[in-house]
């Protein structure tokens, strides 16, 4: 008869057996990507394009579910509370990771206590435009209209405490003047609102806005990046046109839920980074204005908390608060 000893011992050898088994078998089912904004947008272009080669690498299988609403929250919370099996992961970008916990008054999650960091994917600078027939040429040109008529011009954005909104911030107290923020719900109706008359500038991505400025339909100022963009050679950036180290960006990012295996995070970091040098990735992701960044999941850890730290200075001193 084999004693306590050995049942246990044996016991311990089958449950590490197991484990590694199914470690070295993942993933044997399809992997659920949460895009927590709508379908047709530049994050859930990325997304899909980061999946599909991912797959085509690989040979998983990816659903690609849309999960909108309260900035990105909904989407991200839905994966922070999910099982941390690697089944469940999320693009989430610098809104949902880095501004919320500080804009929002209540958060369902905590990016950093909440959520597993698997790697950077992409960044894109944001870019102020005018409509095509605007007088303004430049950013010299803004600063002194509106230092002429404080308050007279107003910006939009996507929203109170957007990287865009945040940008417009900073480049009023450097500049010292005094814009009227007109946030939107979205990037559509203010793309045709600055386009029809309505509104004086517009601050957004540049994946979102690029196919307007090369239609004509807009006349881009600056970039917010500290150089300029491949996709928007000849705009200047916010530093070249007297802003000394002016730099917003907005980034993607995948992640999954707290505590999963390091063997598993290992195994998505390696296949995300392989996805994200294929010659297809980096052809879309320049049509869409971003720029491939691949990273460590400890590196993309360390991004998130910096920016977290960086961008919660400004939500303060801007004042944009959603209760």
């Amino acid at each position: 008869m084999l004693s306590i000893r050995r049942i246990c011992a044996a016991f311990i050898v089958g449950a590490c057996a197991l484990h590694a088994t199914a470690a070295l078998a993942y993933p044997d089912k399809p992997i659920r990507l949460i895009v927590p904004f709508p379908p047709g947008g530049g994050t859930d272009a990325l997304a899909r394009q980061v999946a599909n080669e991912m797959g085509t690498i690989k040979g998983w299988t990816f659903v690609i579910e849309n999960r909108p609403g309260a900035g990105g929250n909904l989407g991200v919370d839905l994966v922070a509370k999910s099982a941390p099996d690697g089944y469940t992961l999320v693009i989430g970008q610098t809104s949902n990771l880095a501004i919320n916990p500080t804009l929002y008054a209540k958060l369902p999650y905590d990016p950093e206590r909440d959520l597993t960091p698997v790697g950077l994917v992409a960044d894109a600078p944001l870019v102020l435009v005018v409509a095509s027939n605007s007088p303004y040429k430049t950013l010299a040109d803004v600063v002194a209209a509106s230092k002429a008529k404080p308050g007279s011009l107003d910006v939009a954005t996507s929203g109170n405490g957007t990287v865009a909104h945040l940008a417009t911030v900073m480049f009023q107290k450097d500049a010292g003047i005094s814009l009227t923020h007109v946030p939107y719900k979205g990037a559509a109706q203010g793309s045709t609102d600055l386009i029809g008359g309505q509104i004086a500038m517009y601050m957004s991505s540049v994946p979102t806005l690029i196919g307007h400025i090369r239609s004509g339909a807009m006349r881009a100022l600056a970039v917010t990046s500290l150089q300029r963009t491949d996709d928007l050679p000849d705009v200047p950036t916010f530093a070249e046109s007297g802003f000394k180290d002016f730099d917003a960006v907005t980034w993607f990012g995948l992640a999954g839920p707290k505590g999963m295996p390091a063997d598993v995070v290992a195994t998505l970091n390696k296949a995300l980074n392989a996805a994200l040098e294929a010659p297809a990735t980096r052809k879309l992701f320049q049509a869409q204005g971003a720029a491939v960044r691949s990273s460590t999941p400890e590196a993309f850890g360390k991004l998130i908390h910096d920016d977290r730290v960086r961008w919660g200075q400004i939500v303060k001193e801007s004042g944009a608060r959603i209760d």
